[in-house]
């Protein structure tokens, strides 16, 4: 596939209960479905904080990476070193710095109705974090993974804060496995360098 008819491609939004049995395979094929075939850096942006239950949805997937030391892609967002409302622009300005034409998954929690909580989405397009606290922060990434972890439409703060984190643990679980397969599934691996190794190998 082109780079011109993977922009102009069709992909469906996923949107799967962090039970179910395929889960970890709907992400996986979901992901590598979205990703560039061109070599681009792929980069997962986990973003929260552990001071909030709810929001730390992306750091505790992003540690659970972190772990894995994945062959295919870069993490950034993790329980050690969070990204989050106060140093966000700072870290997206050091990925576009650091990398070359990077592509860019936002991975974060949401809110939304009662009967989604525990639901994990994932399609093309920015995540908007902070949206449902009423924060004005930048959109992040070419596509977006979420995972909603509790009910939205009040005093969202109190209700992020009091989300159990037995629920947010096991659906960065899910979510961390699903792309650990991608990694194994997605057939660019990780031969790039970031910009500055690069302009040091073309050094003479």
């Amino acid at each position: 596939m082109n780079i011109k008819n993977w922009l102009n491609k069709k992909i469906e939004p996923v949107k799967i209960h962090y039970e179910d049995e395929n889960a970890v395979q709907i992400i996986s094929k979901q992901l590598v479905s979205l990703l560039p075939k061109q070599n681009r850096p792929i980069v997962f942006i986990c973003i929260g904080t552990d001071r909030s239950t709810g929001d730390s949805l992306g750091p505790l997937v992003g540690t659970l990476l972190e772990e894995k030391q994945l062959s295919s892609f870069h993490v950034l967002g993790t329980l050690d070193d969070p990204v989050h409302a106060v140093n966000l622009q700072e870290k997206l300005h050091k990925v576009h710095s650091t990398f070359d034409n990077p592509f860019i998954i936002g991975i974060d929690a949401c809110l939304g109705r009662l009967k989604s909580i525990g639901c994990i989405q994932i399609n093309l397009g920015p995540v908007k974090p902070g949206a449902g606290v009423q924060k004005d922060l930048p959109p992040v990434g070419d596509a977006h993974l979420t995972g909603i972890v509790n009910v939205s439409g009040f005093m969202e703060f109190f209700v992020l804060q009091n989300t159990r984190l037995n629920l947010v643990m096991k659906m960065a679980k899910i979510i961390s496995r699903g792309i650990l397969e991608a990694s194994y599934l997605y057939p660019v691996k990780k031969s790039f360098y970031p910009l500055e190794l690069k302009e040091r190998q073309q050094l003479p």
